[in-house]
């Protein structure tokens, strides 16, 4: 299975906004799609997922308000909108593809490479 590819990470100070794409293989553009974050010292974290077929969006309470889970269907992308951002948002941001809804990790069977999103004060 082709990986899916990210892009849109960087930093930002405090305050800030940034939006994550992931692209995945027609193969894989299926089920749900989500974004998981993985902080030094912590464990690997759910973020935000979406059902590819309606578009229903699962958040952490931590992002809920903040944070915005997207799809186009013609581009086989999902978007993550990110306000607000927080230096507790700094990690490693995951895409992951053709999953079970929702935000267990274990859900998930195609993984992109990350992409380092870095919030500073």
């Amino acid at each position: 299975q082709v990986q899916p590819v990210e892009s849109g990470g960087g930093s930002v100070q405090a305050g800030g906004s940034l939006t994550l794409s992931c692209e995945a293989s027609v193969y894989t553009y299926k089920g749900c799609m989500g974004w998981f974050r993985h902080a030094p010292g912590a464990e690997r974290e759910g973020v935000a997922s979406i059902y590819i077929r309606d578009g229903r969006t699962w958040y952490v309470d931590s992002v809920k308000g903040r944070f915005n889970l997207s799809r186009d269907n013609a581009k086989n992308t999902i978007y993550l909108q990110m306000n607000a951002l927080k230096r507790e948002d700094t990690a490693t941001y995951y895409c992951a593809a053709n999953g079970d809804c929702g935000l267990a990790p274990r859900g998930y069977n195609t993984w992109g490479q990350g992409t380092q999103v870095t919030v500073s004060s």
